[in-house]
């Protein structure tokens, strides 16, 4: 059985479902194919599910250090069956409502496995899609248009496979019944030291290592050294520049060798979380029946506006590399649709992306670290104001971190805002609509920012790159 549809999308996710409810505004025919559940990665291994787990390990802290505020509350624990259903319960209310906006928008849901088709019966040039449906034949998409979006997964190490038990990946850590005692992460990437900052809260001991010289290797050179000074508080050993060889894997223990340039020595945990990287879902999906190119990693090629070397083949997401970040891949989905849809949408540079780390404490950076700023341009002038001169900041107890803006000084363009303290992932937006519009560090400074608020901080900043903060 074929049926015919303007735009045939494959994957679930961020990337896909958002382009299909764009699709649909703009008056296409849409259908949507999804192998899992609907809401990808994001919604069920990733951003959601990570954050709910967060802010159960923040409230349990927060209780812990309670008496710093005369507030007292004696045998403070945490059940971490109830953490964990917590989770679930908001991984579900928001799974519903993607499935609402799918009806509310009438796109159609192919539950299956779908793959690309050479030039067939079916229509003279690549691109139908057949679905695999359990215990139904398959249907085959025929789209005038068709976007991949089929997202990515955790990257294993060569000899160092996932088994779900010891050597675990992000996916699993999300499903553990129980927390382990003692745990080394191999990654000190953004999942890493999320992971990180997330288990120390709950009290298990951590060991990050990471085989660059710092952890967040593209992140600012400052936000490196406050993140690392911050995990090492709360009790993380820390190996950067590290290599690790000799693994050795039982039912109940991770055993290797570390070797730095200070030290060799034996390290062990009873599980270990392998956070790499991640590998785009480009394998079985029929690539090889077109012309589609892929870089040596797997990730789809693409133009600017996101068309592979079939013309009428899309993708967007983390299957074409780059920043694999949820709100990229939206972005880049509505872009795309737009384009086929005839318009002419806004590119939106992706240096006005912002990042987020939601470790303890928070990161958020958007645009170029200082060094990037330094190696682009002649004259580059850098300012930082520290929490612990915010009243807001003092209020909450959560003094650590800075604000940082980074500025073209011959022409006061704003070139990179770093934020690493409470609630930075709340306040990054700000700097990243500056960046957006053009505004002018005069024009930053001169916005008159709510008192007291963490957000003071960029006003500050911007003031002292002109010679005029007032509380510093």
């Amino acid at each position: 059985m074929s049926k015919n549809y303007d735009l045939v999308i494959l994957g679930g996710g961020m990337g896909g479902y958002v382009s299909a409810i764009r699709a649909r505004q703009l008056g296409m025919t849409v259908a949507l194919v999804e192998a899992e559940k609907l809401g990808g990665t994001c919604l069920h291994k990733g951003c959601i599910p990570t954050k709910a787990l967060l802010k159960s390990a923040e409230i349990y802290q927060t209780l812990k250090n309670s008496s710093n505020y005369g507030v007292y509350a004696d045998n403070i624990s945490f059940d971490f069956s109830k953490v964990q259903s917590n989770k679930e319960e908001t991984v579900t209310a928001l799974y519903e409502g993607v499935q609402q906006l799918m009806k509310k928008h009438q796109v159609d849901i192919y539950q299956g496995y779908g793959r690309l088709l050479g030039p067939s019966i079916f229509s003279p040039q690549p691109g139908t899609v057949s679905v695999e449906i359990k215990n139904s034949e398959n249907q085959m998409l025929i789209g005038e248009s068709v976007l991949l979006a089929t997202g990515a997964k955790p990257k294993a190490l060569p000899n160092l496979p996932f088994d779900g038990k010891v050597v675990l990946s992000s996916d699993d850590l999300l499903t553990m019944e129980a927390l382990p005692k003692e745990i080394v992460i191999i990654g000190g990437g953004v999942i890493g030291c999320e992971w990180a900052s997330m288990l120390l809260d709950y009290g298990v001991n951590v060991t990050l290592v990471e085989q660059a010289n710092q952890l967040l290797p593209n992140f600012d050179h400052s936000i490196q050294q406050t993140l690392k000074q911050a995990l090492v508080k709360r009790g993380c050993r820390i190996y950067t520049g590290a290599a690790m060889e000799a693994f050795e894997v039982t039912e109940q223990q991770f055993k290797t060798t570390l070797i730095t340039d200070e030290e060799t020595k034996s390290l062990q945990a009873e599980v270990v979380l392998v956070s790499i990287g991640r590998q785009p879902n480009t394998i079985g999906i029929g690539l090889e029946n077109t012309a589609i190119e892929q870089d040596q990693q797997g990730f789809i090629q693409v133009d600017e506006n996101f068309r592979t070397k079939e013309k009428h083949i899309y993708a967007v997401g983390d299957c074409i590399g780059g920043l694999q970040l949820a709100h990229v891949a939206a972005h880049e989905g509505k872009y795309c649709v737009e384009t086929i849809a005839g318009e002419h949408p806004f590119a939106e540079s992706l240096a006005n992306v912002s990042s987020c780390v939601y470790s303890e404490p928070e990161i958020a950076t958007v645009g170029l670290t200082e060094k990037e700023a330094k190696d682009a341009f002649a004259k580059v002038k850098v300012f930082s104001v520290p929490f612990r001169a915010n009243g807001k900041a003092k209020i909450e107890g959560k003094e650590d971190g800075f604000i940082k803006i980074v500025m073209n000084e011959d022409t006061d363009d704003l070139l990179g805002v770093h934020m690493i303290g409470a609630k930075v992932t709340e306040m990054i937006a700000e700097a990243g609509l500056a960046m957006l519009v053009n505004a002018s560090i005069e024009e930053i400074g001169a916005t008159i920012h709510p008192h007291p608020s963490l957000t003071e901080a960029i006003e500050e900043a911007a003031l002292g790159l002109k010679g005029k903060i007032i509380h510093g």
